[in-house]
C-alpha cells in the first residue's frame, strides 16, 4: 500500500482541527496531528504569524481564532469539491 503524503494544507487544517473547541497545548497538538516537534514548532509559529492561532501564556494552550475557524470552513468546502 503506498502512503499518501500530506500537503501543508492538509497539515495547517489538522493542526487547526486539533485546538478546535476548548484549545489544546503542544502535546495534544503533535498527537492529533502526526507532527514531529520540529514540525509542530514550525507549523505553530506560521500559524500564529497568521492569526489563525492564539496562544494563553498562562495555561500554555492554544485556541484557533475566528480567521482559523474561517480558514477551516473554506477548507471543509474544498474538500466537497475534490
Amino acid at each position: 500500500m503506498k502512503t499518501k503524503y500530506r500537503n501543508r494544507t492538509e497539515i495547517i487544517a489538522s493542526v487547526l482541527e486539533a485546538v478546535k473547541g476548548v484549545g489544546a497545548n503542544k502535546t495534544r497538538i503533535m498527537f492529533t496531528a502526526y507532527l514531529s516537534y520540529e514540525q509542530l514548532k514550525e507549523y505553530l509559529n506560521e500559524l500564529l504569524g497568521k492569526e489563525l492561532l492564539a496562544y494563553d501564556f498562562h495555561t500554555r494552550t492554544y485556541y484557533i481564532t475566528p480567521k482559523g475557524s474561517k480558514f477551516l470552513e473554506l477548507y471543509a468546502e474544498l474538500e466537497k469539491v475534490e
